[in-house]
């Protein structure tokens, strides 16, 4: 099969099309042939040789695929109502850049209806994350208000449309007012180009000084602190992502005294269950969503595999809103 291999530690240009055997799959798993594999952050510091794959998982980068079940494990697969030549989607801790790849049945989803396999390719990541981390491990609720640190990336542009859609008040960051209207138009309630605005005292104008309940932080270093004082009582600031450093400084007083959490998890490396739960919640909660179209992919590009490289430079650009997606083949 053809794979997307990480020739060595370093820039984009270290990406190179490659050859490896096919896949074969084990007790409780499935393989596919894929159509397309999603693209995320991940991936790139993985490239730079900052974020290695966990113990015995593919050194092939990709965390997300798409595309048709081939074989695996036969009870596992009845168990969870797959069969040869159903369209999934699925989370895997890698190996997702090629043509076929091996995933966990438990961390498998239908492709939602009327969803392509492209569409498909762009969700597990980023609604795996956004579910574990922002009700699971932030318990938002409908009556609440959740600020969004990267409006427009894949993250943000998920976490928006879940959280609206289950009826949270949504502020997000964006860098430019084109990323900012285009979070708008995806249902948040309020966009702040931290470019041009100081994210902190935009908040605490927009909740008239009282804070937000939840925050959702890819960037932590500095930010830490602006966001501690933006959080309301029993206020809950999650980081999934040190985009901005990993040390930070924050008024320990006032956590004291608004009894707040401060927490954060990464995904990868978590057990072949844990992900499954989360699975199971969104194919219950959110895949309705998707089939309805309450929920909607948000794709800003869609390159060849061999693309590959270029992929990753646009997403070290920043300049992206939503997904960037492989494809293989005709997809």
């Amino acid at each position: 099969m053809k794979v997307i291999e990480i020739a060595s530690f370093g820039g984009p240009d270290v990406l190179r099309l490659g050859e490896r055997p096919v896949p074969v799959p084990g007790p409780g798993e499935l393989l596919i042939r894929v159509s397309a594999s999603g693209i995320n952050r991940p991936d790139v510091l993985q490239r730079a040789g900052f974020y290695p794959a966990p113990p015995g998982a593919s050194d092939i980068p990709g965390l997300e695929v798409a595309g048709v079940v081939v074989e695996g494990d036969a009870a596992a697969m009845q168990a969870a109502g797959l069969q040869p030549g159903d369209r999934v989607c699925a989370l895997v801790a890698g190996g997702g850049y090629a043509e076929y790849c091996v995933a966990p049945v438990a961390q498998c989803l239908p492709v939602p209806a009327g969803l392509t396999d492209v569409q498909a390719a762009s969700l597990p990541e980023t609604f795996f994350t956004v579910w574990s981390n922002v009700f699971d491990r932030a318990r938002l609720q409908s009556s609440e208000t959740l600020l969004i640190q990267g409006g427009s990336s894949g993250i943000g542009v998920t976490a928006i449309q879940m959280t609206k859609a289950l009826g949270a008040t949504v502020l997000v960051t964006a860098g430019s007012d084109e990323k900012c209207a285009a979070c708008l138009a995806l249902g948040a309630d309020h966009a702040i180009n931290y470019k041009t605005q100081d994210f902190q005292a935009e908040v605490m104008r927009l909740t008239a000084d009282r804070g937000v309940d939840v925050i959702l932080d890819m960037v932590a270093g500095a930010y830490v602190a602006k966001e501690v004082e933006c959080l309301a009582e029993d206020g809950r600031l999650v980081i999934i992502a040190v985009q901005g450093g990993v040390k930070s400084e924050i008024n320990a007083g006032l956590v004291l005294r608004r009894r707040l959490t401060v927490t954060g998890s990464t995904l990868r490396a978590r057990p072949v269950a844990f992900k499954g739960a989360i699975a199971q919640a969104l194919q219950k909660t959110v895949w309705p969503l998707l089939a309805a179209g309450r929920i909607q992919p948000v794709l800003h590009s869609v390159l060849p595999a061999a693309e590959a490289a270029k992929a990753h430079a646009l997403m070290e650009s920043s300049q992206h809103v939503g997904k960037i997606v492989l494809t293989w083949g005709d997809a």
